[in-house]
């Protein structure tokens, strides 16, 4: 007898979506995670970010180079070299025609923390290990470099993951076709790094050699010509980046900065000379390591995210060492030398944080300390050993969890700064249209933040006005805009107000952003002479000029 067709139905709609779904609850666990860990970037105004002020005004000034009602075209013009720092630059520039600059500038910062999750991910997957501990790295796309703004520099660390996982699909990939589609995406995402920051550049010239040499290639022939032909497409995948760089730093060496001992921004000595680099000793680079992988709050809440990422990391070590020697040990694929790529990786982002200098005068700056951003994440991801499907799961739960606490940490914090910094945009209109704004900040520093978030106030007075500050990052040779004749007269550096002289300086500004001190004490003898208060709020005072 035939069974009743009524036995035999097939699933409806709903129920097939329905089982798709609960197949599918790794993926929305992860992407939850991803959007806790931006939550942060839009629970405030002002974000509390060093450098980020400069690079909204220099990006406001790129946008709009030819209104007539800012003061940019007198004082800005377009740099026309090409230059690392252009790709933060130019795509929220590009960003800008679709979105207010503002919350162009937090998409593009929401990108760059999703992007690191995903590009960890993306490696994690290409050196066959499971994806879901990138989910753990999550802190440490808001650590020091984060803090102090260096927006171009964190943003090219998901691109040299990305840039390290092709490498080896370039390199492992069987179909030929398809290994060589991927060398040459791998080369165009190169190229893009180098866009953003030179530093990463450098650390994947150390990279690149290395997982050439440790990733296996199929059907690879006898000998060293063997050995090449196998990895050639990645090879020539390369070639096109290093062009580039090379003509820039030949463009660069033809054009060397100039010398003066002691000045800000310029360089001491030589490029490479003892009196231009300044090191810092092992043992303090070994104190700074742990610190400024989670160095934003003064209370330091924003650790207790980090701590709890490592210690799940540390637990997966613990579950594999009960069960070592079963078959979760056996699941490990590849040679030993491939099966160290990461902890490769991590090694050498780690040697360069202690073996670089800490400043090249007049060329980079803050410049070893960066590695930490970089090697940490990377040996995170290799300590987590393999597990079973059943630990995996319950590791990709945890890590999510982490990231709820990341979201949820930085968002009190961002808010606690943003009341901080209302004062600076109550200001704003005061300063008058197309200012010249000169910041004094006696104390840039912060009750909330650790680093001196308000040092460049005076450039968001002036952004939100149309106007200029007395310091901008046009005075660097990696702006994208450069100045129309000699800079505004200003004192030696923006941390030395207290150098600020009326008489020299404050004669050219329109206004005067003053923190940290009462104006008397920087306008001793001016003050309802020659300049006024114009407005005043939570200690932070405009000054005007009596015209």
């Amino acid at each position: 007898m035939s069974a009743s067709p009524r036995n035999h139905q097939a699933p409806s709609g709903v129920q097939r979506v329905a089982a798709h779904l609960r197949g599918a609850w790794p993926v929305w666990v992860y992407a939850a995670g991803l959007l806790c860990a931006v939550l942060p970037l839009w629970a405030s105004r002002a974000l509390p970010l060093v450098d980020l002020p400069q690079h909204l005004h220099l990006i406001s000034v790129l946008h709009r180079l030819d209104d007539p009602t800012t003061l940019y075209p007198e004082l800005y013009a377009a740099r026309i070299t090409l230059t690392p720092y252009l790709g933060y630059y130019y795509l929220v520039h590009g960003l800008s025609w679709l979105l207010p600059l503002e919350v162009a500038n937090r998409v593009f910062l929401s990108a760059y923390v999703v992007g690191f999750a995903l590009s960890l991910a993306f490696l994690l997957r290409s050196v066959d290990k499971p994806a879901w501990p990138s989910l753990l790295c999550l802190p440490f796309a808001y650590g020091d470099s984060f803090g102090w703004g260096f927006v171009n520099y964190v943003a090219s660390l998901p691109l040299s993951f990305l840039t390290c996982g092709l490498f080896v699909r370039s390199v492992a990939t069987l179909d030929t076709r398809r290994r060589q589609r991927t060398a040459w995406t791998m080369g165009a995402v190169l190229l893009l790094v180098l866009l953003f920051h030179v530093q990463s550049f450098a650390f994947l010239a150390l990279a690149l050699p290395w997982l050439l040499v440790s990733t296996p290639a199929p059907a690879q022939g006898a000998g060293l010509t063997g050995w090449l032909r196998a990895r050639r497409a990645a090879l020539l995948g390369v070639i096109p980046a290093v062009s580039v760089f090379f003509v820039w730093m030949a463009v660069r060496n033809a054009t060397p900065g100039e010398i003066e001992p002691g000045a800000a921004w310029k360089a001491w000595g030589p490029m490479l000379s003892r009196q231009n680099l300044s090191f810092r000793s092992f043992e303090q680079n070994l104190e700074s390591f742990p610190r400024i992988l989670a160095n934003l709050f003064r209370d330091g809440s924003d650790r207790l995210p980090l701590v709890l990422a490592v210690g799940v990391a540390a637990l997966t070590v613990a579950v594999w060492f009960v069960h070592r020697g079963s078959r979760l040990e056996r699941t490990a694929r590849g040679s030993r030398l491939a099966r160290s790529r990461l902890w490769g990786l991590g090694a050498i982002g780690v040697a360069l944080y202690f073996l670089l200098p800490f400043d090249i005068h007049g060329a980079m700056y803050y410049l070893n300390l960066r590695f930490a951003h970089l090697a940490a994440p990377l040996l995170l991801v290799a300590l987590v050993p393999p597990l079973s499907p059943r630990a995996q799961r319950m590791g990709l739960i945890a890590a999510a969890l982490c990231a709820l606490v990341l979201g949820v940490t930085l968002s009190r914090g961002f808010r606690a700064f943003d009341v901080e910094a209302e004062p600076i945009v109550a200001l704003a209109p005061l300063a008058g249209q197309k200012p010249r704004v000169m910041g004094l900040m006696f104390d840039p520093g912060s009750k909330v933040m650790t680093l001196p978030v308000h040092l460049h106030a005076a450039a968001t007075i002036a952004r939100l006005n149309g106007g200029a500050p007395n310091f901008s990052f046009a005075l660097t040779p990696h702006s994208p805009l450069r100045y129309r004749g000699e800079p505004p007269p200003s004192f030696a550096s923006e941390w030395r107000p207290q150098q600020f002289s009326f008489a020299r300086h404050g004669r050219t500004y329109d206004a005067f952003l003053v923190r940290g001190a009462h104006p008397s004490r920087a306008f001793p003898r001016h003050l309802g002479r020659d300049v006024q208060i114009a407005g005043e709020s939570q200690g932070v005072w405009l000054v005007r000029p009596n015209r």
